[in-house]
């Protein structure tokens, strides 16, 4: 994630900032720019140069989830009927306004699935709707299970998340009980949006062939692999072939769990490289192909996850990247590289002014 500051006033902000802390300009995240925007005329008291990063504010506005789920990206104001940003757009199924928990759930859930939308758009992978593929366009069902159960998983393009996931002892409970050294709300966007990735990148015989060599049949029965993982547990050794236990239960999870790592490692090094802690080579806008691309990525990964490890040790915390990547992991994941970087080359550029 870049870091970003106020075009008005230069304020260091985050991510999510929708008014300036400093100058208080109204702000909001385009996409096609990259950063965060003035919407319409800065504070008319602010002696400083305005031309910069303003956004003609009749044209644009927030995105008119800015208060359900505290969303500060920018649409264009032309729009007919409900404004929604890019990611918003991909939201199918939300609770209702009555449900006052799972709607501040919603919020936590949106936050997080922006970052993934935008890593994604970074990395240029392509992002169909269901709008624009009814049967298996990418779709998000955020659903509260206050009074029903909820399966987070993902269908055909559709990613459905348990709300309850959102609520940090529940989700750490889960964790615990699953002996899972890291659990997340991004965490579980990621993954579950490596299942939908499963069927736009490996798109030809080839890449199914390789991924059949790496990770297995995707087709073999599920449900049989599901009840073997959870009577019988991950094999043993499981540690020198995958990067976590889950992973050893189905050939199509193995895929999902090394896609999410692929995008964690990513990020984390983008971040890491905006704030100086990292070669400038590891942000997401300097592309990293073939062979010597992905060896870059992970000659810089390994020492940045073992010091921030250290870091988090120095403050009393588990490690912040719980994970080993011994070789056949890695050749799994230059696998997931080599085929998001393919389809960065082919894709057109992702035109929205979300």
């Amino acid at each position: 994630m870049r870091d970003f500051v106020c075009p008005n006033c230069g304020q260091q902000l985050a991510f999510e900032n929708s008014v300036c802390l400093s100058c208080r300009s109204a702000l909001g995240f385009s996409v096609r720019e990259r950063a965060l925007v003035v919407i319409g005329d800065p504070p008319s008291d602010e002696a400083v140069d305005h031309a910069a990063g303003v956004v003609d504010g009749d044209r644009f506005r927030l995105c008119d989830n800015l208060h359900v789920a505290q969303c500060n990206w920018i649409v264009d104001g032309a729009t007919d009927g409900p404004a929604l940003c890019l990611s918003c757009r991909l939201t199918r199924t939300r609770p209702n306004d009555a449900d006052k928990a799972g709607l501040a759930a919603f919020a936590d859930a949106e936050k997080a699935k922006r970052r993934l939308i935008f890593e994604l758009v970074e990395l240029g992978l392509p992002i169909t709707s269901r709008d624009e593929d009814p049967a298996f366009g990418l779709a998000f069902d955020l659903l509260s299970s206050r009074d029903k159960g909820v399966l987070t998983g993902h269908i055909n393009g559709v990613v459905t998340l348990d709300l309850a996931e959102a609520d940090d002892p529940h989700r750490e409970q889960l964790r615990i009980e699953m002996a899972e050294p890291y659990r997340t709300l991004l965490g579980h966007f990621r993954h579950e949006t490596g299942h939908y990735y499963f069927s736009v990148l490996v798109a030809d015989d080839a890449a199914l062939h390789r991924f059949k060599e790496l990770f297995g049949d995707p087709y073999a029965d599920y449900q049989a692999a599901l009840d073997r993982h959870y009577s019988q547990g991950a094999p043993r050794g499981w540690k020198r072939d995958y990067v976590s236990s889950y992973a050893t239960m189905h050939a199509a999870e193995d895929w999902a769990e090394t896609f999410a790592h692929y995008l964690h490692i990513r990020d984390t090094l983008d971040t890491a490289a905006s704030f100086g802690l990292a070669p400038a080579g590891a942000t997401l806008d300097r592309p990293q192909v073939g062979r010597a691309g992905f060896d870059k990525i992970i000659e810089l990964w390994l020492p940045l996850a073992w010091s921030l490890n250290m870091v988090n040790r120095s403050m009393g915390r588990d490690d912040l990247y719980p994970f080993v990547l011994p070789e056949r992991v890695l050749e799994k994941m230059r696998f997931v590289h080599d085929l998001c970087t393919s389809s960065t080359a082919s894709a057109p550029e992702i035109l929205t002014t979300a």
